[in-house]
């Protein structure tokens, strides 16, 4: 299927790892053009490589300095698509978390997804186009053990995004969001780590565990992820808006997953 990107301009946050790369990948090689955000300067520099249609921007999408330079860097040019993305809170149960950790986590969590999308809205709206995907968690649909500060973070994304989609449905500008389950991420080893410490048993017995919870009985390949992430980001997804799409390999248990 020709997803018809070739040329157009897409902005990706945590464009160097795990499913922000894959996406970026994706995008590449349907010949799109990417301004890539992270916050680790060599690892842009690699996924550059002398490719002329990757922009780069080093910084933390939570500081106003990094909005800023996105928005020089986007400037007056059409930009047809944004995955808003970024690691996420670190791993603890309720009990463990402190008011600052909430703090931080709406900080990186929610604050500047809202910030982003509320600069590149009126431009979308004004050329009446655009595709807006933002990258959360399966934990919107179903709690993930010892991440409470995603699980409760994120769904503040989903009523935002869910709100703002019926505000501006006939404009021509769509968005979604993807829950993504277990895949084959840094994220991830970081939860395996944090489980076994918890519980007291290896990282495998952990791993093993999670992939139990599967219905597939695997963790996910990111390219699998960006798949369907570059065809919400194409034409050929304009009248799907205020979606929240697991892409968990069945471990969501509930209906509505």
């Amino acid at each position: 299927m020709n997803l018809h990107l070739k040329d157009k301009l897409f902005l990706v946050g945590g464009a160097t790892s795990g499913l922000g790369k894959a996406i970026t990948e994706q995008l590449l090689a349907e010949n799109a053009r990417v301004i890539a955000v992270a916050r680790k300067e060599g690892a842009l520099f690699q996924l550059q490589n002398g490719n002329d249609t990757v922009e780069i921007i080093s910084g933390d999408l939570a500081e106003e300095s990094t909005l800023k330079k996105i928005l020089e860097t986007i400037g007056d040019r059409v930009l047809t698509g944004a995955v808003i993305n970024s690691g996420g809170p670190p791993a603890m149960p309720v009990l463990e978390t402190k008011m600052s950790d909430w703090d931080d986590a709406y900080k990186n969590v929610v604050r500047w997804k809202i910030e982003l999308t509320q600069a590149l809205i009126p431009k979308m709206m004004k050329q009446q186009y655009g595709r807006l995907l933002y990258i959360e968690s399966v934990s919107v649909k179903q709690p993930v053990e010892n991440l409470v500060l995603s699980n409760a973070m994120r769904l503040a994304i989903v009523g935002y995004v869910k709100t703002l989609s019926q505000e501006v449905g006939r404009s021509g500008v769509t968005m979604n969001i993807l829950g993504p389950g277990y895949h084959a991420t840094q994220r991830m080893e970081n939860l395996f780590k944090k489980n076994s410490e918890l519980k007291g048993v290896s990282e495998s017995s952990i791993r093993a565990t999670f992939e139990g919870q599967i219905a597939m009985n695997r963790i996910g390949d990111p390219k699998d992820f960006a798949s369907l992430a570059v065809w919400l980001l194409s034409p050929h997804s304009a009248y799907i808006s205020g979606q929240t799409i697991s892409v968990d390999g069945g471990l969501v248990k509930g209906i509505m997953g």
